[in-house]
């Protein structure tokens, strides 16, 4: 019912809204315009500044992201240098996207099971509560109390 008034009253205010409107333009709907002059300087300077964090944001990730590969893949290749690999094999490691995710999931569902191992036997003891009304089933309404 709240809502029904609430929107009735949401009604009557765009109504009232729409008729001063039009009363002000004499019986026609105004037009919108755009006007650069209504536009402050501080919207415009937060606008720029805005966007210009943004870009340079995006920009900062991207660059981060392609380094991190390419370094990646120089530690690869030393590490395989190192190990007496020949250098042309070491020059044409390239790993998919589905590879490095593979070990990548190895890798943290390896790491997540590093604890004690606890025994698999699972033992249930009866344990003996001690008696307790507050949860006592006769102390329940089983009839309705009778009217006075």
């Amino acid at each position: 019912m709240n809502e029904l008034i609430q929107n009735s009253d949401t009604l009557s205010a765009v109504k009232d809204t729409v008729v001063s409107a039009m009363e002000s333009a004499n019986g026609e709907i105004p037009d919108l315009q755009f006007k650069i002059s209504n536009i402050s300087t501080d919207s415009l300077v937060l606008t720029v500044l805005g966007y210009t964090i943004v870009f340079l944001a995006l920009l900062f990730l991207f660059i981060t992201f392609v380094n991190v590969t390419r370094l990646l893949n120089y530690k690869i290749k030393k590490k395989l240098q190192s190990t007496g690999k020949e250098k042309e094999e070491t020059e044409t490691i390239d790993l998919s996207g589905e590879v490095t995710a593979a070990i990548s999931t190895a890798l943290i569902l390896h790491f997540r099971e590093i604890h004690d191992f606890e025994s698999t036997i699972i033992t249930i003891k009866k344990v003996q509560k001690p008696y307790s009304p507050w949860s006592s089933k006769i102390y329940g309404l089983r009839q309705y109390p009778g009217k006075r």
